[in-house]
């Protein structure tokens, strides 16, 4: 019994301290860290890159960094100094703000922006009475045969 008891001790004195070392780890996996960095050789996001070798080396360079207890930003850090800029996929990564970072949300909003105001354009013009190449509307039967046909499909 007393074997017993000092081997569970024994035991308990070993986990202890690696359960303490694993809480002051940083959570991060490979996974979390994959759809954020770049293949530099492919151009296309680690988790995209399946079986290119260089996208293999990567993962495996940052499953040891992750073994290590490196933070996430530890790992980004390490893979721009082993393989250049390049390697980070998200804007505002390389810790600067330079106007390409500003311009990839940007353009984007403007461009959705633009294309609303194109649609409204397009709509209001639409439902505007119809008039001949001279800008006076149809008169006569015409007039009021397309504004019956008007009125009959007006949804």
């Amino acid at each position: 019994m007393k074997r017993i008891a000092s081997l569970l001790a024994a035991v308990a004195l070993c986990v202890l301290p690696a359960a303490a070392a694993a809480k002051g780890c940083p959570k991060t996996s490979l996974g979390d860290i994959e759809d954020e960095v770049m293949c530099p050789v492919c151009g296309t996001p680690l988790g995209l890159a399946s079986e290119a070798p260089q996208a293999e080396r990567e993962r495996a360079y940052i499953q040891r960094l992750v073994d290590r207890c490196k933070s996430k930003d530890e790992v980004k850090q390490a893979l721009v100094a082993e393989f250049g800029d390049r390697v980070l996929a998200l804007p505002g990564d390389q810790g600067d703000d330079s106007l390409g970072d500003v311009l990839v949300y940007v353009v984007p909003a403007l461009g959705i922006v633009l294309a609303a105001a194109g649609i409204a354009f397009a709509v209001v013009r639409w439902r505007r009475p119809k008039t001949r190449g001279d800008g006076t509307a149809l008169a006569g039967a015409d007039g009021a045969r397309l504004d019956d046909d008007m009125e009959r499909y007006d949804l």
